[in-house]
């Protein structure tokens, strides 16, 4: 209760305050259902297997009464796990797209395979 009504008084500050520019949110945290309407830069620094995850996270800027611009970055490390989970994703989009009004549950295409864990972890 206390970490909630803690995000609930740092989301005012920094809807309110001038002197607040930043807020750090991990992806989990930040793909809650949070209003960030005064933020205009989203910075993705921990990515995720599933694209809907960031997609969620980045859309909190992306709220009914933003008036300003958004740009959204993506900062990764060339050669690391990061190009394997930028390729995961890619993966999931294109599975997505492909079944799209064809598989009702989405299911198959949400979920992180053995396969999937293999690639990640270059077994």
């Amino acid at each position: 209760m206390i970490e909630i009504i803690r995000i609930i008084v740092t989301l005012k500050e920094f809807s309110n305050d001038p002197d607040v520019k930043v807020m750090l949110l991990s992806l989990k945290a930040g793909n809650l259902g949070l209003n960030l309407v005064a933020a205009c830069h989203v910075i993705l620094l921990d990515l995720w297997w599933n694209p809907s995850v960031e997609d969620q996270a980045i859309d909190l800027a992306h709220r009914i009464g933003q008036i300003q611009p958004v740009t959204v970055t993506r900062i990764t490390i060339k050669d690391t796990v990061d190009d394997r989970i930028l390729a995961l994703q890619d993966k999931k989009m294109i599975m997505v797209a492909s079944a799209y009004g064809e598989d009702d549950g989405g299911s198959s295409a949400t979920r992180l395979t053995v396969d999937d864990l293999k690639y990640l972890s270059m077994v």
